[in-house]
């Protein structure tokens, strides 16, 4: 990740999405420019996108993303992104294959960054996932810049 030209990137991202009018579509469209945006922006990545949480409120559902093909159901209990889910705080793993009960939508997929979504009452909405295939890719400075994008899309999409 090019951690000179971040502010930059977290620029364009509030840019691309400050417009919102409020509907679901516009969302989702929104969502997919973001995931495009951060495809662009980082490196070593073979997965960007996000998982919103469904109408039970206990499971995370494939939404707008960069990638291969991807489970298009996380229960909140399992996995990285459930664990971001239920605790509303983000998760790097260096070995993905190391993380108990971890999901493996991608065999190719090593260590991850998982940030959550928070709507205007705290609730968690969704959450912002990046994989990479390479092993302890993720920095404590890469996990801030995705929380930071995280929360600029949680203010202009969810609040």
């Amino acid at each position: 990740m090019d951690l000179h030209n971040s502010e930059g990137m977290l620029e364009q991202l509030a840019a691309l999405i400050r417009d919102w009018d409020g509907s679901v579509p516009r969302r989702y469209c929104h969502l997919a420019n973001a995931s495009a945006l951060l495809a662009e922006h980082l490196g070593d990545i073979n997965w960007v996108g996000f998982y919103l949480v469904d109408d039970s409120g206990q499971n995370l559902m494939l939404g707008p993303f960069q990638g291969k093909v991807a489970c298009t159901d996380i229960p909140f209990s399992r996995g990285v992104c459930g664990l971001c889910a239920r605790t509303g705080k983000s998760v790097r793993v260096d070995d993905v294959h190391a993380f108990a009960d971890h999901i493996a939508c991608d065999s190719a997929s090593n260590s991850e960054v998982v940030a959550p979504l928070v709507d205007a009452k705290g609730r968690v909405v969704g959450v912002l996932d990046v994989d990479s295939p390479t092993l302890s890719r993720f920095t404590l400075e890469d996990q801030k810049l995705l929380d930071d994008a995280a929360k600029i899309i949680s203010q202009l999409l969810y609040s």
